[in-house]
């Protein structure tokens, strides 16, 4: 079961994960229904490294992406489907509208977002100027 972490949290532990050379894989969502192209997803993503790191947006991102009728699973819970997940090994939440600043602190070996956000991947930048690689899986 993986767990949850703050962002002081996951920094520290990337930076361990780091210097163990292992590769840290980043995605990110809402995942209010959890439904089987997310865990299709999730472990594809995790077959490419060696920890998957999972975002969840907050409760007050969801409602400003989606609107004030969502989510309809609060955050808590959805981190707790997650971390159920045998591919997810972290979690953490992210209130802002795009985990940019997040991926920018953690910075991902592989930055991994579903085919139909292919169109925009927050932290893309980032990510490859520091060497890692994007894909839209």
């Amino acid at each position: 079961m993986g767990i949850l972490y703050s962002r002081p949290e996951l920094v520290a532990a990337r930076a361990g994960w780091r210097a163990e050379g292992k590769t840290v894989v980043f995605t990110n969502g809402c995942y209010d229904i959890l439904h089987p192209g997310h865990v299709r997803l999730l472990e594809r993503a995790r077959s490419l490294g060696q920890i998957l790191i999972l975002a969840l947006n907050t409760d007050a991102s969801v409602a400003r992406l989606k609107g004030v009728s969502r989510p309809l699973i609060d955050e808590n819970e959805r981190a707790r489907m997650a971390l159920a997940l045998a591919a997810v090994d972290a979690v953490t939440y992210f209130d802002e509208d795009t985990p940019r600043d997040l991926i920018t602190a953690v910075l991902p070996d592989i930055l991994v977002k579903g085919a139909d956000w292919a169109h925009f991947i927050a932290g893309r930048e980032e990510v490859e100027a520091a060497g890692g690689k994007v894909m839209a899986l």
